[in-house]
């Protein structure tokens, strides 16, 4: 066999090769489920392992509730600690769910919900001068926390602040 004959086999080799991997490669990432006599598809099944084996939590954040709602919620006092939660629910409002669990009290008014206590620590305008100011992502938030639903993947807070 010539050196040009031996080059196009092995080309031709080659190409067979990387199209076979190809054709695996594909057939793998496909989302089609193999059936299940128990009606329960993979992902299911991926998904409530992967519930009950959730990974612990950080020893500085508590856990508070239950339910399929879940988010980050951070407190911060005047002297800048930081108190974390990590809230589950089946509330769909960010203030329903964290008065529901005792976090928040305070008083509704023509303009919503006016947070005065928080994790127990109330802040008095008149006697501390300072009041609680509700946040998202660290962000002061825009809406009150009566009027704020809860989104996946976000952290609210309140932080006790002090006036100017």
């Amino acid at each position: 066999m010539n050196k040009n004959s031996m080059h196009k086999l092995l080309s031709f080799t080659l190409c067979i090769v990387l199209i076979a991997a190809m054709a695996l490669l594909a057939t793998g990432c496909s989302d089609a489920k193999p059936a299940d006599p128990t009606g329960t598809t993979q992902a299911t099944q991926a998904t409530q392992a992967t519930q009950a084996t959730e990974a612990p939590l950080p020893p500085d954040v508590t856990l508070k509730g239950e339910g399929k709602n879940t988010f980050y919620f951070n407190v911060t006092d005047l002297a800048g600690k930081v108190t974390k939660f990590l809230i589950k629910t089946d509330k769909t409002v960010v203030g329903d769910a964290l008065l529901e669990l005792e976090l928040i009290a305070g008083e509704s008014s023509s303009y919503g919900l006016y947070v005065k206590a928080v994790n127990g620590v109330t802040a008095d305008y008149t006697k501390d001068k300072a009041y609680w100011a509700f946040y998202v992502n660290g962000e002061y938030a825009l809406k009150g926390v009566d009027a704020t639903k809860i989104e996946a993947n976000t952290t609210y807070g309140f932080v006790m602040t002090p006036a100017e």
